[in-house]
């Protein structure tokens, strides 16, 4: 039984993760990224602390909508100020924050079961 699903090779994938970037789809980034079933973009925060709504405007602009968007916090778990977790919500969209090695790993699971997901990511 194969427990992986097949990814089809036009999504994109998060092959590794750690010394201070990512390996998606084969290429390299140095930098925080937003991953989408179709695209990879480099996100222009320097660290969790400086997500904004504004921050996430292509998350809220992406076709098909994003249901699901998945933060890698860094190292470890940490929470939005609630007024910016509302403002998400209102937005239609749920938010997970999780350490980034565990946001990888849950983007590409449910990015193969073919959900809406998308993956806001800090680098470890």
């Amino acid at each position: 039984m194969d427990l992986l699903p097949r990814i089809p090779s036009d999504r994109q994938f998060v092959n590794a993760y750690g010394d201070g970037g990512f390996r998606i789809s084969g290429r390299h980034w140095m930098q925080p990224v937003l991953v989408f079933p179709a695209c990879t973009l480099a996100w222009e925060v320097r660290g969790f602390s400086d997500m904004s709504l504004e921050s996430l405007l292509p998350v809220f602009d992406a076709e098909p909508a994003v249901e699901l968007l998945l933060v890698g916090c860094g190292t470890s778990i940490a929470y939005l100020p609630k007024d910016l977790r509302g403002a998400i919500r209102e937005r239609g969209v749920v938010m997970e924050p999780l350490d980034t090695g565990a946001a990888c790993r849950t983007y590409n699971l449910l990015m193969g079961e073919g959900r809406r997901v998308a993956a806001a990511l800090i680098p470890v």
